[in-house]
């Protein structure tokens, strides 16, 4: 099983990716809303691949890279631009085949 955590601020966003990795084969959603969330999630499981979208800015990005380090998991992160589900899975794909 593939886990991929989405930090999203935005809570519709999130349900809309966390839909689209759902309806893969084998991969995992899991949603956190705010940075504090997201380091919770992290300190509890490990995962894939952290997908970062709408509402999370570079500072809060860093601290995460910074507590990823730390757990010494190797979790690629990698920024969601939006788009279609296409550009999703291609960038999860990516970050993927980066570990």
């Amino acid at each position: 099983m593939t886990n991929i955590l989405i930090v999203c601020t935005n809570q519709p966003i999130a349900a809309t990716i966390a839909r689209l990795i759902d309806k893969m084969e084998d991969w995992q959603a899991s949603v956190a809303l705010s940075l504090n969330d997201a380091l919770e999630h992290c300190y509890a499981k490990t995962y894939d691949v952290i997908l970062i979208g709408s509402g999370i800015g570079q500072e809060h990005e860093d601290v995460l890279k910074l507590h990823i380090e730390k757990l010494k998991t190797e979790t690629p992160i990698v920024k969601h631009y939006g788009g279609g589900s296409g550009l999703l899975y291609a960038e999860i794909y990516q970050a993927l085949a980066k570990k």
